[in-house]
């Protein structure tokens, strides 16, 4: 019985040429992201970390400040949460090009949340898809309120306006009381507080300043040993369950703060093997 010669030896016996390969089939581009530029830009943009993210849009989240990796240890397990996330001082002034980057760069790392911006510059321009601006001062308690209202309380706070330590202090008293517990408040450029041209002053201790208010959450957190007589909590000292502090960056977490303390115990005497401290000499 002969044999069977395939369609391709056939080929190659009549013409002396191989067969042609089979044209390609067309790219369906529901199913090719490549074919698909949008889609592709996406895939790239969700695929960066925040400094990246920086970096592509032009904040200076990273760069003039080091920030972004301290937001991305405190953050990052939000990524693929819905929530909003509020900043405060959008930048740019009335200038499309340069304002928004922020908040763009927050848009593709938290690609499920809502993204809103406060400014008192009119930033409308940007509004669309998950982002949305708000016109208005920090410090106005009725603006903040009302972003609240329509948007939902934010789970992540962001403060990058004015950086004026009165106006600092005023927007984290009317802020933070309204925060759900596990929610996140940054303070960003908290140098100002150590220059008196923006409403800082040179002792490093002085009353009033940004650092002051980080500085009275801190020894806030340990409220339940204080030995002060009527001593009566405040909300923060209940409700700030931890402060990190970074260069010219805070990040303060809520949440609950009553774990109660041995100071009955053991604040009135002394365990060490050396002379008692606060016995007279």
């Amino acid at each position: 019985m002969p044999l069977r010669r395939s369609a391709a030896a056939v080929v190659r016996r009549l013409t002396g040429r191989s067969q042609p390969d089979p044209a390609p089939a067309p790219v369906d581009p529901s199913t090719d992201p490549s074919a698909d530029p949008k889609a592709e830009r996406r895939r790239r943009l969700m695929s960066l970390d925040l400094t990246e993210l920086a970096v592509e849009f032009g904040t200076d989240k990273w760069g003039v400040h080091r920030y972004t990796p301290h937001y991305q240890r405190h953050l990052e397990h939000l990524r693929g949460k819905k929530f909003v996330l509020l900043e405060i001082g959008i930048g740019g002034y009335s200038r499309k090009r340069r304002s928004g980057a922020s908040l763009k760069m927050w848009r593709w790392f938290f690609p499920k949340a809502r993204i809103v911006g406060l400014d008192i510059e009119d930033k409308s321009f940007l509004d669309g898809g998950h982002i949305a601006t708000y016109l208005g001062d920090q410090t106005d308690p009725v603006i903040l309120k009302r972003i609240i209202a329509e948007e939902g309380a934010p789970l992540v706070v962001i403060d990058d306006g004015s950086h004026i330590p009165s106006h600092v202090r005023t927007t984290f008293a009317t802020l933070f009381p309204l925060l759900p517990d596990g929610a996140i408040y940054c303070i960003e450029d908290i140098q100002t507080s150590y220059w008196p041209a923006w409403g800082g002053a040179l002792d490093p201790r002085a009353p009033g300043t940004s650092m002051d208010l980080v500085k009275d959450l801190i020894d806030g957190l340990n409220h339940e040993e204080f030995l002060v007589e009527g001593y009566e909590p405040t909300f923060t000292d209940t409700h700030v369950r931890a402060v990190h502090c970074y260069h010219n960056l805070v990040v303060i977490e809520k949440g609950d703060n009553v774990e109660g303390s041995n100071r009955d115990t053991a604040a009135h005497s002394f365990h060490g093997s050396n002379d008692d401290p606060s016995a007279d000499t």
